[in-house]
């Protein structure tokens, strides 16, 4: 329980320290994240190893410093319906194995990441047909498929055991140092054949134990990884998970106009360094909304930050402006994940979003500012800022001009005109 004399801003900022020094834990609760590119949305399933060579190789070019490989790389993996459970390496893919594509890719200086879905098993899968018993299932009823796949029972210690197995000799076959552990459908038939029938209310919270068990382990055996939980997105952005993986995907939704009332929500109670966000391809796949890609970066940059698109089609002039985020992420990433966050102006109340982070001294802080729609003849706008040293002096890092930090929050800083729909800003001070 917390108590705020500060509103529901200084709640916030308790439950994120809570969470990201008492919660989490591991190699990464006290270190920068990683830049990363994820080749989902670049490729979906049909992919081979020069191809993401060549998306691995764009990257190390703009200073992305992960490569994640998604979906698609075990099994006979080509679509959605077929091959969860079956953690080995399809080498019609990458006929030269997993270890090879890693070395190719950690040759760019890159590190190597990896997806899986270890909680899931396709109906068309070698362990479905060898072990039809071992998903979540009620005797005699139907097996209901969501996603095309059915939920292995994580209850029972042989089925964790054999996941395990293969889990980790994938992990051991590489120097891989990142995994998104994705879990993609929700509960049904929630029974199991490890229980007798007075026993079957149970299943639910023993599967959950036995997750809890599997990470552990996974997560000890492996503390050199950094591991990002994934649930259709966010829907698994809980505290249980955050004690074994330090970060969650925030949303399948990559629209930086849709993850405006996403991140913000999502702050409510968790802290920038758990929500992970990335700048995806435009037209968006989700809502098929057209963003430039300064904002879209400028949303992403408030979590942590990675590209999920094919980074090869970019444009000389998009690939100055992906150095420049990328080379101010670095430079940010410090305080961003680890200072506090005020809220501004909320997405849910009107066309405008702002939120900012000061470090822990309050010597610095990093604005981000957002404005959905146009409006004609819009009035002058400010924007009140918080947190700030209200005795200091504070320096506009793009214009050189500054402020008193009493001023910043008392009277506000003007905002530019902005032109067009989707604008935002990043502004950035240094006590003077």
């Amino acid at each position: 329980m917390v108590f705020s004399s500060e509103g529901l801003g200084g709640m916030s900022r308790t439950y994120h320290k809570l969470y990201r020094t008492r919660l989490c834990r591991g190699l990464y609760r006290d270190e920068p994240r990683p830049i990363l590119v994820n080749n989902w949305e670049a490729t979906y399933f049909n992919f081979n190893a020069d191809k993401i060579e060549s998306i691995a190789r764009a990257g190390k070019e703009l200073g992305i410093e992960l490569f994640v490989l998604d979906d698609g790389w075990f099994g006979k993996r080509n679509d959605d319906s077929s091959s969860l459970g079956d953690w080995f390496v399809d080498k019609n893919k990458l006929p030269d194995g997993l270890e090879e594509l890693v070395s190719r890719v950690n040759q760019l200086d890159m590190q190597f990441g990896l997806w899986f879905e270890p909680e899931m098993v396709s109906p068309d899968s070698e362990l479905y047909r060898t072990h039809p018993d071992w998903c979540l299932h009620v005797p005699d009823r139907r097996r209901t498929e969501g996603r095309k796949q059915l939920i292995l029972d994580f209850s029972r210690a042989d089925v964790r055991e054999v996941i395990y197995g293969m889990i980790s000799k994938i992990l051991q076959s590489a120097p891989i140092t990142y995994v998104k552990w994705d879990m993609n459908r929700n509960m049904t038939e929630i029974g199991s054949a490890a229980l007798p029938p007075e026993r079957q209310r149970e299943t639910a919270h023993r599967y959950m134990l036995g997750l809890y068990e599997m990470l552990e382990r996974i997560t000890s055996d492996f503390p050199h990884v950094l591991f990002e939980s994934c649930s259709g997105g966010g829907g698994r952005f809980d505290p249980g998970m955050l004690h074994y993986m330090p970060q969650t995907w925030t949303s399948d939704n990559t629209d930086a106009i849709a993850r405006l009332k996403i991140q913000y929500g999502t702050s409510i109670v968790y802290p920038i360094s758990t929500m992970g966000s990335h700048v995806s391809e435009v037209p968006n796949h989700q809502v098929h909304r057209n963003v430039s890609l300064e904002t879209r970066g400028n949303v992403a940059m408030s979590g942590n930050f990675g590209y999920e698109l094919d980074l090869t089609k970019f444009s000389d002039a998009e690939k100055e402006i992906v150095k420049r985020q990328v080379s101010e992420y670095k430079e940010l990433r410090g305080f961003m994940q680890f200072g506090d966050q005020y809220r501004l102006l909320s997405p849910f109340e009107g066309n405008e979003t702002a939120w900012m982070v000061v470090n822990e001294n309050r010597s610095e802080a990093m604005v981000a500012y957002f404005r959905v729609l146009a409006e004609a003849n819009a009035p002058l706008s400010r924007l009140k800022l918080k947190g700030l040293d209200p005795d200091r002096d504070y320096m506009l890092q793009a214009t050189g001009d500054v402020y008193g930090g009493d001023e910043l929050m008392y009277a506000g800083i003007n905002l530019p005109d902005l032109h067009g729909d989707f604008q935002s800003l990043l502004l950035r001070f240094k006590v003077k």
